[in-house]
C-alpha cells in the first residue's frame, strides 16, 4: 500500500523480505550436525502448487 502523504513510500505494515533472502536457496541449506545438536535450526516446509494454465 502506498502512503498518500509520501508517494513512493510503502506502508510500514506491509510484509517485506530482507535483502538477500528473496531466493529460496538459503531455505534449502541443511543445518550442520552442530547446529542441530544446539537446536539452532528451523524446519522449513515448501508448498509447490502444480497447476496447469487451464486450472
Amino acid at each position: 500500500m502506498i502512503d498518500d502523504k509520501n508517494p513512493g513510500r510503502k506502508d510500514e505494515n506491509e510484509p517485506t523480505v530482507a535483502p538477500g533472502l528473496d531466493s529460496n536457496g538459503m531455505l534449502r541449506e541443511e543445518a550442520t550436525r552442530e547446529e542441530v545438536e544446539r537446536g539452532d535450526y528451523t524446519e522449513v516446509t515448501q508448498l509447490i502448487i502444480d497447476r496447469t494454465p487451464e486450472d
